[in-house]
């Protein structure tokens, strides 16, 4: 079995897991009734055909909603001891831990994809520029794998499911509001942490504005944290 064959073979396996326990639905039922009602109450307040308010809410949203879909990737393996039975398949580390972030990858995608009919709802009521339309979903995408990455290190860390989300959110969460207390720190290391907040990549991306400095930032926090997932994988055997 070829790496790409080994790959994709784990990763159909964790996405339709997904969708045979009723978590997945709850977790999207989630995510579409918290931005659907922030989104549109703000919306009719000021009457703007955008979707600024919307982008501007996934950030945090997304620091609780996706070490909830990321935590079991690892630690359920770990728990009932179907990781032990999981390398002795043909398969490599690498191929475990992309297949599993892929398929987190395209569990946010189907997530996201209910949410586009906010955007044709706005542009029935008003001109709404899909620049920054496109832009925020291509935002949303690269916040997601980065935010995904993390869950899966925190994952890979215990075979406790909960200990793994808290400590995905934490470090998820941290990285969001890193940026938002800038004002407690010396002026000398205001551009260090304001570059590792992921907040301030993310709102940049969602104006329609595509900066390499971005790309790299979420690229990097992605291969940071699987090649830490790799590493605690190596340590365990």
């Amino acid at each position: 079995m070829t790496a790409a064959a080994s790959t994709m073979h784990i990763f159909r396996r964790e996405f339709r897991h997904y969708f045979v326990t009723p978590i997945a639905y709850i977790v999207i039922a989630i995510f579409l009734v918290l931005t659907g009602w922030f989104f549109f109450s703000t919306f009719f307040l000021y009457s703007q055909a955008e979707l600024r308010n919307f982008f501007s809410l996934l950030p945090i949203i997304f620091s609780f909603i996706v070490p909830t879909i990321t935590m079991r990737l690892f630690s359920e393996e770990y728990n009932v001891g179907s990781y032990e039975i999981l390398v002795t398949m043909p398969v490599t580390d690498l191929d475990i831990i992309l297949g599993k972030f892929l398929a987190a990858m395209a569990f946010i995608a189907v997530m996201l994809l209910p949410t586009v009919s906010y955007a044709i709802s706005v542009s029935f009521l008003g001109d709404l520029d899909w620049g920054p339309v496109i832009g925020g979903y291509v935002g949303a995408l690269l916040l997601g794998a980065a935010f995904c990455a993390v869950g899966l290190f925190a994952s890979a860390l215990t075979k406790n499911q909960i200990i793994a989300f808290i400590i995905g959110m934490i470090i998820c969460f941290s990285l969001t509001m890193v940026d938002k207390v800038l004002f407690f720190l010396p002026e000398s290391m205001l551009g260090f942490f304001q570059f590792i907040g992921a907040d301030f990549h993310f709102e940049n991306v969602a104006r329609g504005i595509l900066d390499t400095r971005d790309i790299l930032y979420f690229v990097s926090v992605v291969f940071v944290a699987l090649y830490g997932t790799f590493l605690v994988l190596q340590e365990k055997k």
